[in-house]
């Protein structure tokens, strides 16, 4: 009895606070599962299931490949966003004639926008107190 070994192609994505671990498995039916839940139970909003399906649109995968992602800290949108990143690393990793295409979409840059720290003095990261003449 031969035992099959299981194939897959893991990416990290990360944007803001968020990181996502993001498995790509080769032949499969289209399931995305996240944190153990369906993709559309996990991101109820339409737009963030759009954000994080774009490398399988562009690399045209979508419903050829099963994805499971394991995501912690952050928010929805940087969630999804670290998704995307991590989706667009696997599949690069799985093919790397779709990294070309992953590229010129800007899919496997990592966007450093995060929150500015406070400064001393101020209310928020430039916000200064009001002035106030007497």
């Amino acid at each position: 009895m031969t035992e099959q070994a299981v194939y897959y192609y893991e990416g990290v994505g990360r944007r803001k606070t968020s990181t996502a671990r993001v498995r790509v498995y080769p032949g499969g039916d289209g399931t995305i599962i996240v944190n153990d839940r369906q993709l559309g139970d996990y991101f109820p909003r339409l737009g963030d299931v759009d954000v994080l399906m774009s490398p399988l649109r562009v690399t045209e995968q979508e419903g050829k490949v099963n994805v499971t992602v394991l995501v912690a800290g952050g928010g929805q949108t940087g969630q999804s966003d670290a998704v995307r990143h991590g989706l667009a690393r696997a599949l690069a990793k799985m093919d790397p004639d779709l990294r070309l295409m992953l590229r010129q979409e800007g899919l496997l840059t990592r966007d450093a926008r995060a929150k500015e720290r406070k400064k001393p003095g101020l209310k928020r990261a430039r916000k200064a107190p009001t002035y106030t003449k007497r």
